[in-house]
């Protein structure tokens, strides 16, 4: 830190800039000084700041540019004019990025080839056959280039989700509808075995012969059914009537179950099994 008392033996140019009282805080500091002002003979050197912006994808995209820009037919391009100024550009780049130059450098010396070759006498071809182009392979590249280039640029300008538009998402709250699990088969054959050993406990030993018909039981099953909301399974059989009767209900449950006209539901894993009317809506 310098003594204050040394402000006052600044250089002539200076006392102008700095107060009598140093009672301000300093923009800067200067060779450890502080700088109340910036000074008025500032000087930047040229190469202090240097950007260098580049605005070409590749030495097709440059070259692409410079024939465009100047409007030359992209089928008779002017070599010499075109590779000139190819190659002023190119030397720009040289002398702030080698690696970059690379590349560009490459396609220079193509087009130094072209003009060489253009230079030169044809080639003899068979009768009635024109000499090959040196530039037909350039131009076939340049215009494949281009074509791929303007697709791209309207890929880029049809709608995009994240930069032009947003998936819409709407909450719709919906009623809370109790869902039932599903019966499983195993559970359904468990309560049928519970209720043919509740058969056989209260069965009698009478034979007789009787016609039972499916379509009636169902008849019956839906009639137990009908104005209630629920009904056990176990409440549609009784035992009392025979094993018969029993496995002739059994069948037309089933048979309803698969018309979709009644429904079987449980409550719970393992919980009692419950019949119902198949809802139908209006």
């Amino acid at each position: 830190m310098s003594d204050p008392h040394t402000l006052n033996e600044a250089p002539q140019g200076l006392d102008d800039v700095l107060p009598s009282v140093v009672d301000h805080v300093a923009l800067a500091r200067l060779y450890g000084e502080p700088l109340f002002a910036m000074p008025r003979d500032l000087y930047i050197p040229p190469d202090a700041l240097q950007i260098f912006l580049e605005a070409f994808e590749g030495p097709l995209d440059l070259l692409l540019y410079l024939i465009r820009k100047q409007n030359f037919n992209i089928l008779d391009i002017p070599m010499a004019a075109v590779t000139r100024q190819y190659l002023t550009y190119v030397d720009e780049i040289r002398a702030s990025n080698l690696e970059l130059a690379a590349e560009y450098l490459l396609m220079a010396a193509m087009l130094i080839e072209i003009k060489s070759r253009m230079l030169l006498p044809p080639k003899k071809t068979a009768e009635g056959e024109e000499p090959e182009d040196p530039r037909a392979e350039l131009v076939r590249r340049l215009l494949e280039y281009e074509q791929m280039k303007l697709a791209a640029h309207r890929l880029a300008d049809s709608p995009q989700y994240g930069r032009d538009f947003l998936r819409a998402q709407v909450y719709v709250e919906q009623a809370l509808v109790p869902r039932f699990p599903d019966v499983n088969a195993i559970d359904l054959q468990s309560a049928w075995r519970d209720i043919l050993k509740r058969a056989k406990l209260v069965q009698h030993h009478k034979i007789s012969r009787e016609e039972l018909s499916v379509r009636e039981h169902m008849s019956i099953v839906l009639r137990h059914l009908q104005g209630r909301k629920f009904v056990e399974f176990g409440e549609l059989f009784d035992p009392s009537l025979g094993s018969p009767v029993l496995v002739v209900t059994f069948i037309a449950m089933l048979e309803l179950a698969k018309e979709t006209l009644i429904e079987l539901t449980q409550a719970e894993a393992f919980a009692p099994i419950y019949v119902r009317l198949a809802y139908t809506p209006a």
